[in-house]
């Protein structure tokens, strides 16, 4: 299967794009791996400790700090921050008190923040869908037909299952204008009512198809992708998931198709192999 980054790496280097990022800062917490996110959370609890430590130095009245310390008054600011209290330093001043105060109201936002951000992010539904690295093109039933094979790495279903093939392909027009076309790829069978475990997407490369025309050397030098976008209610937690992955021309295989992945057992049932995922064979093209 292809690296996450090699998935997210378009092949585009956008410039001069809009940016907010103090706005889009909770989407981008929301996007970003775990350990970002995390990073970034006590980054925020350290810039409230910091400030408010300073803020310390400035006022005094801290019991038992030593004076002009800013170990001092930085940890006496983790310990409110944190509503620890240990007593062994308190606010004795008029002034400390209404720093203590401000911190107090500063550490209810930041747990609320962090609080949200985490809720979210666990709370959003992730497809566990793997994708076959290969797509297959060979003969079936007499016809040309394009395949490509998914399965779910999880035991539960995914309920309404929905699925779109698009071809992107760089184009030049008439008058001469490069541009980027999409196609979408019909298909056998484009829903599934409880997606369970492995899934072959079948399209038929007849008359009509923007891949009737391509032969093999043609596609493996053309400017092309095919993105697939599954999307369906995971049977779960009833929350809508989505899952998408693009192929790039050198992941196309003629003549051949993919390895069965179920095989009888002596029992009567029968064993899915998911390690034969990405397996193909040869086939008749």
């Amino acid at each position: 299967m292809a690296s996450p980054a090699s998935q997210d790496d378009t092949g585009i280097d956008v410039i001069n794009a809009p940016q907010d990022v103090w706005g889009d800062v909770y989407h981008e917490l929301l996007r970003a791996p775990w350990s970002l996110t995390l990073l970034a959370i006590a980054g925020m609890v350290l810039a409230i400790d910091v400030v408010f430590a300073l803020a310390y130095l400035v006022t005094g009245g801290v019991a038992n700090a030593r004076p002009g310390s800013f170990a001092d008054a930085f940890f006496f600011s983790v310990q409110t921050l944190g509503t620890i209290g240990y007593g062994a330093m308190y606010p004795q001043t008029a002034a400390a008190h209404w720093v203590v105060t401000a911190e107090s109201i500063a550490s209810l936002f930041a747990v609320a923040l962090a609080t949200g951000i985490v809720f979210t992010k666990f709370s959003i539904p992730v497809a566990k869908l793997e994708f076959a690295r290969s797509v297959v093109i060979y003969l079936q039933d007499g016809v040309r037909t394009l395949a490509i094979r998914l399965a779910n790495r999880r035991g539960n279903f995914i309920v309404e299952a929905q699925v779109r093939v698009t071809l992107v392909r760089a184009e030049t027009s008439k008058e001469g204008l490069f541009f980027y076309r999409l196609y979408d790829l019909p298909l056998v069978r484009d829903r599934s009512s409880a997606l369970g475990r492995s899934w072959i997407l079948l399209h038929r490369v007849v008359e009509g198809s923007p891949l009737a025309t391509m032969s093999a050397e043609s596609l493996r030098t053309a400017d092309l992708e095919l993105n697939v976008a599954v999307t369906g209610v995971d049977g779960s937690t009833y929350q809508t998931m989505h899952a998408l992955y693009r192929y790039m021309p050198e992941d196309f295989r003629f003549g051949e198709r993919f390895a069965d992945m179920l095989s009888p057992k002596p029992d009567g049932r029968l064993e899915l192999n998911y390690a034969r995922l990405h397996d193909t064979v040869r086939a008749t093209y």
